[in-house]
């Protein structure tokens, strides 16, 4: 070797440790974004705000007003047991390394994560905080399925086990480095995790609780319709934090989440609108704002890698899919889904999942199928996640509702139902008389 070259590789190694970085080493690591951390705190923010109180006075305003507390409760409690189970362990199953299955429990109480660690260029602390306001609306959504027949006790039991048996894999599935992540399933914001698990779940859960008295032709309408356009307004809003912060950036991924996911929900709210002008002969405020959460469900797994008219087809199939699945399971299936979880979140989650191998082609302004991917090939991935996902959250919500029934007991009694869950279970009213 000339010397000439001898002398330059000496120099640039002694370099390199003046620097801190010794030979072969990447120059550059990891480094904390202010902008994307507060971007990500306040997505945080949004995300919680969508259960507290977003979900709770959507689905309060849609039952009896003799059981509006009731459900604002299971609302409250999940939202606090959620949160101590995420830090005892189901974040640690979810994205700690673990296996293809199922993380370990090496971050179980952040033991040994400290306020500097990162993921990626957020503090692992806020990583932590935004993932688990994902696991606090995820279980609190299944409660739509079952409001005023189902004992506190037991709403409390199933959603902290459902927490661990259900979400913490398949969110490990798919975003914690598990097994459909490595075949890169396109899951943005929860099409899978969170829509596909909770609806599934939802219709087992209702299925096997059974209907409420006198489903279904007999049940009173919503008792309070403006409650539940406040908490749709809520939820609408409370989704920007969730597809826009699930980029975990700020920067142009983030803005377009935002924009398709605006545009979905305002397709959606339109097009449900006019299906029930031209079924009923008028539209409805609460038909109105149902058709609006399910274009945000419909575009929640795809928003990060569509564009604005990818946000308007999913806006307009999800409408009207949805809008079908609400009559298949209550007038053909006989399940009383009450408060249409499966039909709305679970259908337009999964139409979502699947519909994004076709939308994400960057003729419609997508992102793409990666160097070897096609849009064949994602379809078939996507379709994969579906069915496992489904399958999954079905036999083992299955099991969770057996064992409870064998043990707690599931159902309230014939009294306690006429009398009102909110002064039988919790010795309140939401409405002095």
């Amino acid at each position: 070797m000339p010397i000439d070259r001898i002398v330059t590789v000496l120099l640039c190694s002694v370099a390199a440790v003046l620097l801190g970085v010794l030979p072969g080493e990447a120059a550059e690591t990891a480094k904390l974004d202010g902008a994307n951390t507060a971007w990500i705190l306040t997505a945080s923010a949004l995300v919680l705000f969508m259960t507290l109180p977003g979900l709770a006075m959507f689905y309060g305003g849609l039952v009896r007003s003799k059981n509006v507390l009731s459900v604002m409760m299971q609302c409250v409690v999940i939202a606090c047991l959620s949160s101590v189970l995420w830090l005892v362990c189901a974040y640690s199953l979810s994205f700690a390394e673990g296996g293809a299955l199922i993380g370990d429990f090496s971050k179980a109480f952040l033991l040994g994560i400290g306020r500097d660690d990162l993921n990626g260029t957020l503090p692992e602390s806020v990583f932590f905080v935004f993932q688990m306001t994902f696991a606090v609306i995820t279980p609190a959504l299944i409660i739509g399925a079952f409001p005023e027949r189902m004992r506190f006790g037991s709403v409390v039991a199933f959603s902290g086990l459902w927490l661990i048996v259900v979400y913490a894999p398949v969110t490990h599935w798919v975003w914690g480095g598990g097994w459909l992540m490595q075949r890169s399933v396109m899951d943005f914001a929860g099409g899978l995790v969170v829509h596909a698990t909770a609806g599934t779940s939802a219709l087992v859960v209702a299925y096997l609780l059974g209907p409420r008295d006198g489903f279904p032709k007999e049940l009173r309408p919503p008792h309070n319709p403006g409650m539940t356009m406040i908490g749709a307004g809520m939820l609408w809003m409370g989704w920007y934090g969730f597809n826009g912060g699930s980029a975990l950036t700020a920067d142009g991924a983030a803005g377009m989440a935002i924009l398709v996911t605006h545009m979905s929900a305002s397709v959606a709210g339109l097009v449900w609108m006019a299906l029930e002008w031209i079924r009923f002969g008028r539209p409805s405020m609460v038909g109105t704002v149902t058709g609006v959460v399910a274009g945000l469900a419909t575009v929640t797994p795809a928003s990060g890698f569509i564009g604005p008219m990818g946000g308007v087809i999913l806006g307009v199939s999800g409408a009207l899919v949805c809008f079908v699945a609400v009559d298949i399971v209550k007038h053909r299936w006989f399940v009383d889904d009450s408060l249409d979880v499966f039909a709305v979140h679970g259908v337009g989650g999964i139409l979502g999942t699947l519909m994004v191998a076709f939308l994400a082609h960057p003729s419609l302004g997508g992102v793409g199928y990666g160097a070897d991917g096609t849009m064949w090939s994602q379809f078939q991935t996507q379709l994969i996640g579906v069915a496992s996902v489904m399958l999954w959250s079905a036999l083992a919500s299955a099991v969770l509702m057996l064992a409870l029934k064998a043990t707690l007991g599931l159902r309230a009694s014939h009294d306690e139902i006429d009398e009102g869950l909110d002064l039988t279970q919790h010795g309140e009213r939401g409405y002095t008389l």
